[in-house]
């Protein structure tokens, strides 16, 4: 059975999910939830609302799926023994640190992997289903030929996403809402730098784009699969997922309620015919335009919605009219309007104006109520409009009415339908037994004795009106069974009481098959003691031969050699054997790194590598993912870096990846100095730190050059990424690069340098053996200059002079960045 799950940030969002008919809902509490501005539960909410959804045999899946910081892994476990308590049905995590500790402490409670994550393989997939997750989300970039692949080659349950907003990142990737202002996206606390605006510019600041595009040029469409929900559960998917924790419960009992329809009446095998009133509610209730996103083919522009990055509503009409003395508006419809609505005007100059319908008549003057496709109507609005612009309901005020009868009634809107039994009888007590069609029963009877009536003997009637007074219980009586021995009395009160008992007994029974959990859990494996791994004080990564050399003439004593080329250059198997000799012959080490992004079409490439590589090992091999670490461990003895990806945050992270066998790590560029230098001093394994280059920000599936320039999503695309360089500027002028690798991945990079350049001197007294140089996206000549910079300053002692610092800050130059070292992340 292919589970709906709805998303609920408030208590009025999960009953609208209920009644609308989900088979779960997802939600956080207070703490560590990857959408920490939405209402959220409190202790005393997250259980009233399990107890809610049991009931009605709905699951609460609570999601954990923050990067957790030291100093919260206490309240961590006590929140986990809190929900295990509460009765979650399980745990959503990103954190492999807070996946670690739930085995610990609840090892009986399901674990689902959050699409933070990054698992877009089989291989990731069999990593986590190895270490006991019952269930992955997929990152959304996925294609059904892939998601169907995985489906019938894993034994956990798969979730995919199927409506609402999509990130342009790569979930748990992302690092521009932190870096540009602080709020981490992998802490919950995104800021949404994806929707606001860009320019796309070359290597001398000229817009390429013009009025080709619009400015919102990282924003995504809304995912829309209602067409495509037959494909999803042929593909063998366990659980269709609802974004929306942020969304109001008009739109999720809106979009819940189309999708149940949806996925109903294609499991009741009839004709799959969407009617448009359904693609109308989608589309009224919430959208930036729509997209199947990856699912059928890479939309390239298509997928974007770059001339707004919010609610665009639907279309209903076009002006025809504009009165300039009385502001009153002439349109004429192509939709539904009715008084409440409200509408945007799409003007030619100006954005957009705003109006909402509180009086609306025919062009004759006569007053309407309520306007359909074809007629034409005048309203008054606050700023003039031309003709011809167009005009989009935001708002549907029946709409969201009858949206609100999913929960704002206080009384149950899908009832669970039972049958009742009553025996009553002079000398015996009344006695009341529910049943419903699962086969719980519920039972109840009177402390009173039945009596020979003087006046008004029981009946069937009013035994009826009784037992049917179920009030706000989630019971419908659907039949009703009697059998009364003689004309015997019973007061009402009784009667009540004998059905609240049963009522009761009949809650209990359904509430025991909850919450599910997992028999026999295994905790995860650990590996044997791992060998202590020597690591080089300055690791340079870069992405050819020629800024190898460039970071051997500088002095470095190790290169992390390969992954993604920055220069858009497939990287072969002859490329790391030279770059192996070559480091051989400068005696420098050599690790070799993978790409963030691993598909499974693209896995057997780096497959072929990993096993070719025996006759030319690396020191160690550089992994950004669940999925490449398993894949490294299960072809190769090599030994294993953790790189900055697999975000190393705290030391329950660092102990997971000690136990799978890392032998080092690299820690994520989030953290601020004195969170390292306390990881540092805890850690079983060597630690590194990047201290210098521009990072990466977001790496996507899309490419904005591609898409606007290209033809991607049109046909092949002409790759004008191998023309020149290209960057987004946003609307404070800063620029952030662009860089296309060989697998058409967006790599978009900061506006600022990270430099540490004056601080290098002090990491080895902090714990931090080694620092780590991102040169991928430097010129030869800058990488030689900043490596000898670093070998220097590395020699310093950790208190300069004022001297040697004003060297340091003039060779690292003026636009740069310290990154997080000295002010962290919310």
């Amino acid at each position: 059975m292919i589970e709906l799950l709805a998303p609920a940030g408030s208590r009025e969002a999960l009953i609208a999910a209920v009644e609308s008919g989900a088979n779960a809902v997802y939600m956080a509490g207070t703490q560590f939830g990857a959408r920490a501005y939405a209402n959220n539960f409190d202790e005393d909410g997250l259980r009233e609302a399990i107890r809610f959804a049991h009931l009605r045999d709905v699951l609460i899946n609570v999601t954990v799926n923050t990067i957790v910081d030291d100093e919260e892994i206490p309240a961590l476990k006590e929140y986990l023994l809190f929900l295990r308590d509460a009765g979650a049905d399980a745990v959503l995590v990103q954190d492999l640190g807070v996946a670690r500790i739930a085995r610990e402490i609840v090892p009986d409670m399901p674990l689902h992997a959050s699409t933070q994550m990054t698992v877009h393989s089989l291989e990731g997939v069999l990593a986590l289903q190895e270490m006991g997750f019952t269930r992955v989300v997929l990152s959304r970039e996925l294609s059904l030929r892939e998601i169907a692949h995985i489906c019938a080659n894993c034994d956990v349950e798969i979730e995919v996403f199927m409506h609402g907003a999509l990130c342009v990142c790569y979930s748990g990737q992302c690092l521009m809402s932190s870096m540009i202002g602080g709020r981490s996206g992998n802490r919950g606390r995104c800021a949404q730098p994806c929707r606001l605006p860009y320019t796309l510019v070359d290597e001398n600041g000229h817009d390429v784009l013009g009025d080709k595009a619009g400015n919102y040029l990282l924003s995504p469409r809304d995912l829309n699969t209602i067409d495509v929900i037959p494909d999803l559960i042929k593909a063998g998917v366990a659980s269709l997922k609802i974004e929306g924790r942020m969304k109001r419960p008009e739109y999720v009992a809106t979009v819940v309620g189309t999708y149940r329809a949806a996925i109903d009446l294609y499991l009741a095998g009839q004709d799959y015919t969407i009617d448009q009133s359904a693609r109308d509610n989608l589309a009224q209730i919430f959208n930036r335009d729509f997209t199947t996103a990856y699912l059928v083919n890479r939309p390239g522009k298509k997928m974007m919605s770059d001339r707004r990055p919010n609610n665009r509503g639907l279309l209903i009409g076009r002006v025809t009219a504009y009165d300039w003395d009385k502001r009153l508006v002439t349109v004429k419809l192509s939709g539904k309007l009715a008084l409440g609505d409200q509408v945007d005007f799409w003007v030619k100059v100006g954005g957009r104006v705003t109006a909402t319908i509180s009086e609306m008549s025919d062009v004759k003057g006569k007053p309407l109520t309520l306007a359909d496709s074809g007629d034409t109507v005048r309203f008054a609005i606050p700023t003039a409009v031309r003709d011809h612009d167009r005009v989009f309901k935001v708002y549907d005020a029946q709409l969201m009415e009858r949206a609100k009868e999913k929960y704002a009634s206080g009384a149950p809107v899908r009832r669970i339908p039972i049958t009742a039994e009553v025996r009553a009888a002079i000398g015996e007590p009344l006695t009341v037994i529910l049943r419903d069609n699962a086969g719980h029963i519920g039972q109840g009877k009177t402390d009173f004795i039945g009596e020979a009536a003087k006046k008004r003997p029981l009946s069937e009637e009013v035994i009826h009106k009784q037992v049917d007074r179920l009030g706000t219980s989630v019971y419908e009586l659907m039949e009703l069974q009697t059998e009364i021995s003689g004309e015997v009395m019973v007061p009402m009160s009784e009667i009540n009481e004998a059905r609240r008992q049963a009522v009761e007994m009949l809650d209990a029974q359904r509430l025991a098959h909850y919450p599910l959990r997992v028999e026999n859990p295994q905790p995860f494996k650990a590996e044997t003691a791992v060998q202590a791994l020597a690591m080089p004080r300055l690791m340079v990564a870069v992405d050819n031969l020629e800024k190898m050399r460039a970071a051997i003439a500088g002095g470095a004593d190790g290169i992390i050699f390969g992954g993604e080329s920055y220069e858009h250059e497939a990287l072969t198997v002859m490329d790391y054997e030279k770059a192996w000799h070559l480091a051989q012959k400068a005696r420098v080490r050599i690790d070799f790194n993978l790409p963030r992004i691993m598909r499974d079409d693209f896995q057997p490439f780096f497959e072929k590598i990993l096993i070719a590589a025996k006759k030319f090992p690396p020191a160690a091999i550089h992994v950004h993912n669940i999925a490449q670490l398993h894949l490294v461990k299960r072809l190769t003895d090599f030994a294993i870096h953790a790189d900055y990806s697999l975000i190393s945050y705290n030391k329950s992270t660092l102990a997971f990846l000690r136990d799978y066998g890392v032998m080092s790590a690299t820690l994520s560029p989030e953290l601020k100095w004195q969170q390292m230098e306390a990881l540092a001093k805890e850690s079983d394994i060597p630690l590194s730190t990047i201290v210098h280059g521009r990072l990466e920000l977001m790496v996507s599936e899309y490419c904005v050059t591609g898409s606007f320039l290209g033809n991607a999503g049109e046909g092949s695309c002409s790759h004008p990424c191998t023309s020149g360089r290209f960057a987004l500027k946003d609307r404070k002028e800063a620029l952030f690069p662009l860089r296309m690798d060989q697998f058409c991945h967006m790599h978009v990079l900061n506006s600022k340098t990270l430099s540490m350049l004056p601080h290098a001197m002090k990491f080895k007294g902090a714990g931090i053996g080694t620092l780590q140089i991102e040169a991928k996206a430097m010129e030869c000549r800058e990488i030689e200059s900043i490596v000898k910079a670093y070998v220097q300053a590395m020699k310093w002692p950790a208190a300069i002079d004022e001297v040697q610092e004003a060297i340091l800050k003039q060779q690292e130059g003026t636009d740069i960045t310290r990154g997080h070292f000295f002010r962290g992340v919310m």
